[in-house]
């Protein structure tokens, strides 16, 4: 299993619609990330700085990247978007993370 965790950011004000918008996530995006090989995946909000820390275990990288090119994730950056810093592609801003240590 591959572990990532990335960061985000959500804009000022609206950290309560973001969580909002995951209360549940749409069925259908969930099924997406499960039939892409997508375990246990967690964001947490620090709400001093905005800052999202996202975490995701996975199968397989190639599998993670193909999730992107789905019309349901599209759909849902597009939902996201003016809630969430965004990329010209619609996908929210997002930096990878080093892990640096993992206890099993």
């Amino acid at each position: 299993m591959i572990r990532k965790g990335f960061v985000m950011s959500v804009l000022e004000g609206h950290e309560e619609e973001y969580e909002k918008r995951h209360s549940p996530i749409w069925k259908e995006l969930e099924e997406t990330l499960k039939a892409h090989g997508v375990h246990n995946y967690s964001i947490f909000l620090d709400s001093q700085t905005r800052c999202l820390f996202g975490y995701v275990e996975l199968e397989s990288e190639q599998r993670w990247n193909e999730i992107a090119q789905t019309e349901i994730c599209k759909k849902w950056w597009h939902h996201m978007r003016d809630i969430m810093p965004s990329n010209n592609d619609g996908s929210p801003v997002s930096r990878e993370l080093k892990e640096v240590f993992h206890l099993k």
